[in-house]
């Protein structure tokens, strides 16, 4: 029988996904990853782990498979979008990567806006300059490190690693280097236009493939390492909520994706590049050749509850499950007593895109216990997900569901919370293995398995037949609640409480 692998490198694991031609899970590996935070607003990781947790993902899932590595035809990768891994001239690490959570250059998009302007930026790349993004990180590092820039020869976004070590190729895919900043986001290619004007070399960029396109195969170092053979095919691969979305079959305009993991996304496919003129939204190519997106994010959502759960926890095990925190707070009435949380514990992107920005519990009184806390972060963060879904819709893109994914998704009452806030069904999958199952559906297409990805899809995502339905009588009072939360983030803004945040 034929195999599929796909590789995730995300903020906290590498998982590594292996599935039939029909997209049955054969087997799935996972591997943690410590995340470095050297300064306030700062994180960082050492790529050098990522290729560790890969091997080791890929040799425990081979061993618990019982699959012989010849009959992996493909593999595709995907991971964190955003991120910055220095190469010198021999190949070698100059630097702990910066991750797409990192909000040290705010001095450098504003110097990036200065120099190519506000409107032509986003008319280019479909986007506001952010310091998530990989193109301001550049800058800092000439900046603030230049010895280190100095060594610069080759400048990767984090999967693309992967893709090196395993194949000693330099290659990204359209829907990662559209989070760069330094994409050209019609032509789906690096724009000459803003790499002249920040000074960065062409030369230090990997060629732009589709996502199933194939970059090359499993070197024989790559072989002997992870136990995979040289007749493997690396495809492009994909961003790692591109890669979700296809995981997803959201392919196509009208379909459309929320996950809810550390970050959170509402991502929505269009036919064509659509970019929202504030800013607040990102307009990404999607992994789907010729296919664009668009995407709302917050960055502390998943990230709020598990925050959450460390500070009102007497005990940190494996145990404690999310569930059983969560549980007690869903008899705690909507609007959790006038009580309101803020999730903007890392800045917030969609739609105030403000790294300094700080959360906030807001409302407290001694009526309040545990309980309401926890479901003001529930709510909390569905209705910064609401304000991601008002400015999607105001571009005239509005799916009549939506598929939810992540862990957030396995909580009912998160679930209800959501569904009502957004006023819009939600969907389960049946098969939820997120963006690693996305990244090895493009690998079946690259390997000539599926004549397209729409074809990949359609013969292997599968829906739960449950749906999340909105509650009317929850609809209607989250409506009046939301309209109050709405009011929060400019009245804070204009307090000036966040000023002076040093995150240089």
């Amino acid at each position: 029988m034929e195999h599929l692998l796909g590789i995730d490198v995300s903020t906290t694991a590498v998982k590594a996904v292996l599935i039939d031609a029909a997209g049955g899970l054969v087997g799935s590996a996972s591997t943690p990853l410590a995340l470095s935070t050297p300064r306030p607003g700062w994180s960082e990781q050492d790529p050098e782990e990522w290729w560790e947790a890969t091997v080791t993902s890929i040799l425990t899932l081979l061993a618990r498979s019982g699959v012989e590595p010849e009959s992996i035809l493909s593999l595709g990768l995907t991971g964190q979008m955003h991120g910055a891994v220095f190469l010198d001239a021999g190949g070698e690490v100059i630097r702990p990567a910066i991750l797409w959570n990192d909000a040290r250059s705010a001095k450098e998009c504003a110097e990036i806006v200065e120099l190519v302007g506000e409107e032509r930026l986003r008319e280019i790349t479909g986007n506001p300059a952010l310091v998530g993004f990989q193109g301001p990180k550049i800058l800092w590092l000439a900046e603030h490190e230049p010895e280190n820039y100095s060594k610069v020869r080759h400048i990767l976004l984090p999967k693309d690693y992967i893709r090196y070590r395993l194949s000693g190729e330099l290659a990204t895919d359209a829907s990662d280097a559209a989070g760069t900043l330094l994409l050209d986001l019609a032509q789906r290619d690096w724009s000459d236009e803003i790499l002249s004007t920040l000074a960065i070399p062409k030369e230090w960029l990997p060629d732009v493939y589709e996502g199933p396109q194939v970059t090359g195969h499993v070197s024989s170092e790559g072989a002997r390492i992870t136990g995979l053979t040289e007749e493997t095919v690396i495809v492009a691969g994909a961003g790692d909520n591109a890669a979700a979305a296809i995981g997803c079959g959201v392919v196509h305009e009208g379909t459309g994706l929320l996950s809810l993991g550390t970050s959170g996304v509402i991502f929505a496919p269009t036919d064509r590049p659509r970019i929202d003129q504030s800013g607040a939204l990102h307009a990404f190519c999607h992994a789907v050749p010729g296919a664009y997106h668009l995407m709302g994010v917050i960055l502390s959502a998943g990230g709020s509850l598990r925050w959450a759960r460390d500070i009102l926890s007497s005990y940190r095990s494996e145990t404690d499950t999310y569930d059983a925190f969560i549980e007690p707070a869903r008899h705690i009435a909507p609007g959790a007593e006038g009580l309101f949380f803020l999730p903007y514990l890392s800045g917030e992107r969609t739609p105030h895109m403000d790294p300094s920005a700080r959360g906030a519990w807001i409302g407290l009184s001694l009526a309040h216990n545990r309980d309401h806390l926890i479901r003001a972060v529930l709510e909390g963060v569905a209705f910064a997900m609401r304000d991601a879904w008002e400015r999607i819709k105001t571009l005239g893109v509005a799916p009549p569901t939506l598929r939810i994914v992540g862990g957030g998704a396995k909580s009912p009452t998160w679930r209800e919370i959501l569904a009502a806030v957004l006023d819009v069904p939600l969907q389960q999958l049946a098969v939820d293995e997120g963006a690693a199952f996305g990244a090895a559906l493009l690998a079946g297409v690259g390997a000539g398995v599926y004549a397209d990805v729409e074809g990949a899809v359609t013969s292997t995502v599968k829906v739960r037949g449950v749906q999340e339905h909105p509650v009317p009588e929850l609809v209607e009072q989250y409506e009046k609640i939301y309209r109050k939360y709405a009011l929060l983030y400019p009245a804070l803004r204009r307090s000036h409480v966040w000023e002076n945040v040093d995150l240089q």
